[in-house]
């Protein structure tokens, strides 16, 4: 919050200043009331008792006591002026979340659907790791970068809520295309030692070129972690209308109601020639914390400087105005 010049770090204490207004006004009733005993006293037989009494230094002291109060008041706010900027070393891994959103992720086998289930094991992912720039890459049939790396994850949580039902594509899953696409975004990072991908997927899959596009992540030191979404047993595939509604079950061309099961399989395979692990999505975090784990042995490099535009704090001289206020009043 920026008022008179001054940007305000904690401006949410502001509700506190009707107490301070009111801890003025009764100072000032107080004054009054003080003021009209000594003039009532004055006037009999024991004025000779306020000789020493002074309306002008007792003025002084509410003064000096209510400057007092608003200048600690205005240093709880923080305020803060003097723009800077100031350069941050960053430190971290670089890792592409992809995820599949192919029709059979709208399977419930896991709930509400295995797509919903993915985008919270993804958050739970987040709030995990630390000091990571992130990228997240969807795809079914293709494969397309959603939000590039970045380490704003308020931008990424933004970027990952928009991927809905909607966005659901009617064609089948190529592992290999997130695989080809993730190795295309590190295309412009040849320095970079560790590269980490972690696939949300229920593994069905109808790559064309999967083997081939598994050597070159290997001649490119791309890590793949794959999380398996779904159940063996399976569940069908719902179908929506244009709003929303379902309307059915996915069918083969026998009329018979598919039914879509994890292919862990594939996913252990994909995990094992490519130097990472294979989990399966569980109720608990046993899962991601085991991901997480396996995330953060990979070694810390150094990221790009990041530029932070702070302000210098002041609440230091309004404490010494209060300070030297307090003080003068005590010696009065």
């Amino acid at each position: 919050m920026n008022m008179f010049g001054i940007t305000w770090g904690t401006s949410e204490y502001f509700v506190w200043l009707p107490v301070v207004v009111i801890g003025v006004a009764l100072l000032m009733y107080r004054f009054s009331r003080t003021k009209k005993a000594i003039e009532v006293l004055a006037a009999s037989p024991l004025s000779v008792l306020l000789k020493n009494a002074s309306h002008e230094k007792h003025k002084v002291k509410i003064v000096l006591i209510s400057v007092g109060l608003l200048f600690l008041f205005l240093a709880l706010l923080s305020p803060q002026w003097h723009k800077g900027e100031e350069k941050i070393a960053q430190q971290g891994r670089e890792v592409f979340i992809a995820l599949d959103v192919s029709r059979s992720m709208l399977a419930m086998d896991c709930m509400p659907n295995r797509l919903s289930c993915a985008k919270q094991k993804i958050k739970r992912m987040l709030q995990k790791l630390s000091c990571e720039r992130v990228g997240l890459i969807l795809f079914s049939g293709s494969a397309f970068v959603q939000c590039p790396l970045t380490s704003d994850y308020a931008a990424f949580y933004m970027y990952l809520d928009s991927v809905d039902a909607e966005l659901i594509s009617s064609g089948t899953t190529a592992i290999d295309k997130a695989i080809r696409q993730t190795l295309q975004s590190f295309a412009n990072m040849p320095e970079r030692k560790n590269k980490l991908l972690v696939l949300f997927t229920d593994g069905e899959d109808f790559s064309r070129n999967l083997s081939g596009v598994k050597k070159e992540a290997a001649q490119a030191g791309l890590s793949i972690f794959t999380m398996g979404i779904g159940t063996q047993e399976g569940a069908p595939v719902p179908l929506f209308d244009a709003y929303g509604k379902k309307m059915g079950h996915q069918k083969d061309g026998k009329g018979n109601v598919v039914i879509s099961r994890l292919n862990e399989g594939i996913l252990h395979a994909l995990a094992a020639d490519a130097g990472g692990v294979y989990l399966r999505i569980t109720d608990t975090d046993a899962d991601i914390n085991s991901l997480v784990q396996h995330v953060q042995s990979f070694e810390k490099e150094h990221l790009e400087d990041k530029t932070v535009v702070r302000m210098d704090e002041q609440y230091p001289y309004f404490l010494l105005v209060s300070f030297l206020c307090f003080m003068f009043e005590w010696l009065l």
